[in-house]
């Protein structure tokens, strides 16, 4: 019994030993590694490429284009909003109003306009529809959230 646990205490010693070998040899290539004036061009570069792609998107938010379309979509929705409610459609226009005051930069400013120009009824089921459109919203950015990260 005694070279029983002999060879049971050589292996755990061999085990032991073998792991700190490795250990040892794997911090000993990490900080040549690390040393490598190649490997630090890499990281540098690898770090400015990350900086420089956490700044696009910022750029992306003021697109002069984006803006332009944004603002045609808007004056197109207010148009055809009062072109529905001159015709009787309170419900086509209502939701041409939803749209514009989606798109549109101030809508404090918009709602009160709508307060003092939109027949009562349509006033009241556009702030009836503006909690379901912060939903809406809250749900596409964390939709586009998910898909950009």
């Amino acid at each position: 019994m005694p070279s029983v646990r002999l060879s049971v205490r050589l292996l755990a010693a061999l085990a032991v030993g073998g792991a700190i070998a490795l250990l040892g040899y794997c911090v000993y290539l990490d900080r040549k590694r690390h040393r490598d004036p190649a490997f630090r061009r890499w990281l540098r570069d690898k770090r400015r490429a990350g900086q420089s792609n956490a700044k696009a998107p910022a750029r992306q938010l003021w697109d002069p284009e984006k803006k332009k379309t944004l603002q045609e979509f808007f004056l197109q929705e207010m148009q055809m909003g009062k072109l529905c409610l001159a015709r009787g459609e309170h419900g086509m226009g209502f939701e041409h109003f939803t749209n514009a005051l989606l798109v549109c930069g101030q809508p404090k400013e918009l709602l009160m306009f709508f307060k003092n120009t939109l027949p009562p009824e349509v006033f009241q089921m556009l702030l009836y529809k503006i909690p379901i459109i912060c939903q809406q919203l809250e749900a596409d950015m964390h939709e586009q959230e998910v898909l950009d990260g």
